[in-house]
């Protein structure tokens, strides 16, 4: 028999992007907006948002929905949201020539985005077996 935190476990898929070449917090600005969020709620926000950041977060809750999806054979229609996060990467470091032979630092920042999507609906643990053996 399957134990129960196994089988919590089962109903939710984590994304991760790593070495995103933006800052921290311009991806924090659009992840606070649909954090706790339904899947389609979160598309109609980030399709209609103005920021840059919000194409590879945009990828990223596709990504996550099709892994669901396919998968774990989980209805797209009832996923949400249930963490994201967004943490600081390496800082990329270049050097600009400058006048006099001198140069100026230029420091890209980068970073790493997590989203975790869940199941909403209301499944016990009969249901659970006769979708996944029957």
């Amino acid at each position: 028999m399957i134990k129960r935190k196994n089988w919590r476990s089962n109903t939710e898929v984590k994304v991760l992007a790593q070495h995103i070449c933006m800052s921290v917090f311009k991806a924090r600005r659009v992840i606070d907006q649909i954090r706790g969020r339904s899947y389609e709620e979160t598309l109609m926000i980030l399709e209609l948002m103005p920021y840059r950041a919000s194409y590879p977060i945009l990828k990223l809750v596709y990504s996550a929905a099709a892994n669901a999806s396919h998968n774990m054979g989980l209805n797209e229609a009832d996923l949400f949201i249930s963490k994201a996060e967004v943490n600081g990467g390496t800082i990329v470091k270049k050097l600009r020539p400058r006048a006099r032979g001198r140069s100026y630092p230029i420091k890209r920042p980068t970073c790493h985005i997590t989203i975790v999507l869940k199941d909403s609906s209301k499944n016990d643990l009969d249901s659970y077996f006769e979708k996944k053996y029957m």
